[in-house]
C-alpha cells in the first residue's frame, strides 16, 4: 500500500505520531528523562493494538526523533534532549512542533 504523501511527509508524520503518542507520554508516565528500549516496546504495544497501526511506524518514528536530535541513544536507553528537561518537569504539554523548536534553538 503506498503512501499519498512523499517520504519527507511520510517521516514528519511519523515522528510526530511517535512523539505524541508514545514518547512523550510515556516520559510523563515514568517521569524520568531517559527510558529504555524495553520500555518503549511495551508502550507502543499498546498504541499500536489501541490505533490499530502497524509497528513499522513507530519504529521509522523512532530513528527519525534520533536523527532530529530530540531523542539521544546509549546503548539502549534513550533521553530526551537537555532543552525538554524543564517541560518534563513541569508535567507541560510538549508537542512535536514546541520540542523541534527547542531542539534547534542556539
Amino acid at each position: 500500500m503506498l503512501s499519498d504523501k512523499g517520504k519527507y511527509a511520510s517521516a514528519t508524520q511519523n515522528r510526530r505520531f511517535v512523539w505524541s503518542e508514545i514518547v512523550w507520554p510515556l516520559i510523563l508516565e515514568i517521569n524520568d528523562v531517559a527510558f529504555t528500549l524495553k520500555q518503549f516496546q511495551e508502550k507502543r504495544n499498546q498504541i499500536c493494538k489501541e490505533k490499530n497501526v502497524t509497528i513499522t511506524i513507530p519504529s521509522r518514528g523512532l530513528v527519525s526523533l534520533m536523527q532530529k536530535g530530540i531523542l539521544l541513544k546509549e546503548g539502549e536507553i534513550y533521553s530526551i534532549h537537555f532543552r525538554l528537561i524543564p517541560y518534563m518537569r513541569l508535567r507541560a504539554n510538549c508537542d512535536y512542533a514546541t520540542a523541534i523548536h527547542e531542539v534547534r534553538m542556539k
